[in-house]
């Protein structure tokens, strides 16, 4: 993802600062043991590299100070409506949602948010992975101050030791639906591959099934709000007198908008993962697409004649089982773009 270079960090909250040697030393620690990885066996034949080792993604000191730059620079974005004030806190999806609604925000209240209320995150938890390779990225399983009684499950990553923690994916997830996890005897959880053939559907191929399933229905998906009941909730919205609405759904797979896997105690997988979403309203002769909210028009582009068609990104959260159906837990929907015609 592209960042303005003039961009700098917000500072760290005051409470943070007092550990900050502390996470000094651990995050010294992570790249010690990667470059003690690039070494020499005695005959001297053979090279370890650090790229290739097992490590943690991250210590649990660095996953909580990434989880409060997020959520200040999320608060500040959104009490201006200023997409540069987080824009280098998040990546994938989640800034393509969120900073088309700081855009139809900024649009339509150009002096901030009158109604901004800050984001508060507590009771944080942190599954942090052990892998190989870039990138590399961690769980973090908090309580909000907003959506009602769920928990907030944001995924954060990044390329390098260099680079900023940015949050890919947030979806809103009710308590008891967040399985447990896999974890060795230290605590740290284990990925599932993109390939992986032991679970229902492999996370790769998820983006692709769900936009599938989508269009033709299917026993891949087990009923439920983001499943069936959206199915029935479109094709509803297709049959209006005088409206025509047609959907495409697109997998998103690559880049910043790759799948990510967590194992589950029980042998499954939480997956994380995008689709993109065209909506288009075409009025029959005579009538005419009705107007959308003002949120709506901010993103839209040419002039609504006859149709209206809006782009969304979505971002989801799967159990993926070891054998049966898999549920979509969450998804966070947000429109991106629009076009009039």
């Amino acid at each position: 993802m592209s960042r303005d270079p003039g961009l700098r960090r917000p500072p760290r909250p005051r409470r943070l600062r007092r550990h900050r040697r502390h996470r000094r030393l651990d995050r010294s620690a992570l790249i010690a043991a990667t470059v003690t990885a690039l070494s020499l066996t005695a005959s001297g034949c053979v090279v370890v590299h650090g790229e290739r080792e097992v490590l943690p993604a991250t210590t649990r000191a660095e996953a909580a100070e990434a989880l409060a730059e997020f959520t200040a620079a999320y608060n500040k974005a959104d009490q201006a409506y200023d997409g540069s004030l987080d824009a280098g806190h998040t990546t994938g999806a989640l800034a393509d949602i969120d900073q088309a609604r700081l855009k139809a925000g900024r649009a339509n209240s150009p002096e901030g948010n009158p109604s901004h209320t800050p984001l508060e995150l507590t009771d944080a938890k942190f599954t942090i992975p052990a892998k190989a390779g870039w990138p590399r990225w961690f769980l973090a399983d908090a309580d909000g101050n907003k959506g009602g009684d769920v928990r907030w499950l944001l995924v954060f990553t990044r390329d390098g030791l260099d680079d900023p923690w940015e949050a890919a994916y947030l979806t809103l997830v009710a308590p008891d639906e967040i399985p447990e996890f896999k974890t060795d005897r230290d605590g740290w959880a284990e990925t599932v591959p993109a390939n992986s053939a032991d679970v229902a559907v492999p996370p790769g191929e998820l983006s692709q099934g769900y936009t599938a399933f989508l269009k033709d229905g299917g026993d891949v998906f087990a009923d439920g709000p983001h499943t069936s009941t959206w199915r029935a909730t479109r094709a509803k919205r297709s049959q209006r007198p005088g409206l025509a609405t047609q959907y495409i759904d697109e997998p998103m797979t690559d880049g910043d908008y790759a799948p990510l896997a967590l194992r589950t105690a029980d042998g499954g997988a939480l997956v994380f993962f995008a689709t993109r979403h065209f909506e288009k309203q075409t009025a029959a002769a005579g009538a005419s697409v009705p107007t959308p909210n003002k949120d709506v028009l901010a993103l839209t582009t040419g002039e609504i004649r006859q149709s209206l068609t809006m782009e969304f990104v979505s971002n989801e959260v799967a159990l993926d089982p070891a054998d049966g159906e898999v549920e979509v837990l969450g998804r966070i929907q947000g429109l991106t773009s629009a076009k009039g015609e």
